[in-house]
Order: C-alpha cells, then structure tokens, then sequence
C-alpha cells in the first residue's frame, strides 16, 4: 500500500502507545476502534486528532470519511493490527482526546441520573455501564479510584460509541464526592443484595423521582462497606427465582431503567 503508515512509523508507534492506560493518561489520548465508535466521536470533530484507516476500511466507509473535516491516514494492515486489541481488527480508528470530567465540576451541577463505580475491574462492564447509563438518560458515570479505565479498547467497544455521550469521571475519591453529591440534593443508592430496601418499593414510594446517584461495586466483592455506609439506602433487586445474584451489569440496567421510569414519571406529574 505506498503511502500508508507502517507499523514502524512514527505515528502509529505514538498511537500504539495508546493501547495501554499509561499511555493514554501521558498523551491525553485514547483510541475508538469500528465504524460505530468512529461515526461517534466525528460527531464532534474538536475531540478527534486524526482518523487511521486501512485501504480496505478507507474504501469500505467512504461515505464517512469523505465529510470530515479531520484528517484521514492510510494505514497498513499490519499497523491496523499492532494497535487493535481484537482477534479481528476492523481497521478503522479514531485518535481522540480523553473526554474527563472534574469531579469539582460534576458536584457542582450535578446531572438528574448517574452512576459511580467502586473498584469496578472489568473493562467490558465498564463499557457495557457507560452504554446503559447512556440509554437510559444518566448524565454521568464516575470511575472511583481503582476501577478499569473507560477509555481502553475493550471498554470503548463495549460502550458501543456512549463514551462520547456521558460525562466521564476518573480516578474520582468516592468517599469525598458522594457527600458532595448529596450536599447538592443528590440521594446516593447503593446496590447491595442484602439491601434494606427493596427496588420495586423504593420506586414505588417516590424515592427514585428526585436526582438520584446509583453505586455499584467490584464484581465479586460487592460495594466496599465505607461506601455502603455513605449511602442514603442499601437497595436489593427482588428476585422470584431462584438464581443466587445478578452480575453487575444486569443489575445496572435495572437499576437505571426503574430509576429512569420514575424519574419521567415524577415528570410528567409536575
């Protein structure tokens, strides 16, 4: 392919930099892999740097890369493949400017929806929270100290293009932003299996219809206790069956839809 970046050009040795966290951090960067991530970060041109794409991938999305104002380079497929963390890489990236929020900032006008994450160690639930929260109405997902970084490739794919459309909080000390939170009129709920309160009464009862904060912890350990303490409620989702617990993700999603339900209806109330 003349032309086109190789795996030892300089560019795509600097990108490839990107695929580790450090790297990100140090470069303020991070990479959107396939066509979904790519067509959402072009939607706002500012926060993109340079789009990489392989022949194949220039030519197979044409009708995207024609009408952007940000530069397109070609790259080799081997290069294509150095900076991809898929078995399958797609060929298509967008360099992008890391999208961080202040937690200073987000205490101060705090969104109506959103998640805080406690030692979250998944990647893939971190994009799968992010793409949840997005769908339904959270203005924010704030990554406590110690959870997996929203901006690596398996968490950017899993978000599915939402990591360009919610507020992210990095790094943040949750200790000191959930009463800051609640300070500003935020209820912060944590998700807890032995909750004092179950899901369906709490919406019931109005509780759900104000700003509301949902936390959620590490995947096999639950929300660390300080945390659960900061909370204005421990909440449980019922369970009919007999399935022992939900994974974090399937919890989210119900947790949030409820919470959006209520919310539009206290809304539509007033």
């Amino acid at each position: 392919m003349t032309g086109a970046l190789t795996e030892r050009s300089a560019r795509i040795v600097a990108a490839r930099k990107l695929t580790r966290r450090a790297g990100r951090d140090a470069a303020g960067l991070f990479l959107a892999e396939g066509r979904q991530a790519v067509v959402e970060a072009l939607a706002d041109p500012a926060g993109v740097r340079e789009v990489l794409a392989t022949e194949a991938a220039a030519d197979a999305h044409r009708d995207l890369l024609a009408s952007t104002p940000v530069p397109v380079r070609l790259i080799t497929e081997r290069a294509a493949a150095a900076l991809s963390e898929t078995v399958t890489p797609q060929g298509l990236l967008a360099v992008c400017a890391l999208r961080d929020v202040d937690a200073a900032t987000l205490a101060a006008r705090p969104p109506r929806l959103a998640v805080a994450l406690a030692e979250l160690a998944d990647p893939g639930n971190a994009g799968t929270v992010l793409r949840t929260a997005d769908a339904c109405g959270a203005g924010a997902v704030l990554f406590g100290a110690g959870s997996a970084d929203p901006y690596g490739g398996k968490a950017v794919r899993a978000s599915a293009g939402s990591v360009f459309h919610v507020d992210v909080v990095r790094g943040v000390e949750l200790d000191t932003l959930l009463p800051s939170l609640q300070a500003a009129g935020v209820t912060v709920l944590a998700a807890d299996g032995g909750g004092e309160a179950a899901l369906d009464e709490v919406a019931a009862d109005g509780r759900l219809a104000g700003p509301v904060v949902w936390l959620f912890g590490n995947e096999a350990r639950g929300v660390p206790a300080d945390l659960a303490a900061l909370a204005d409620l421990r909440v449980r989702i019922p369970m009919r069956g007999r399935a022992e617990s939900l994974n974090l993700a399937a919890a989210a999603a119900i947790c949030l839809y409820t919470t959006q339900f209520a919310q539009g209806r206290a809304s539509d109330l007033s």
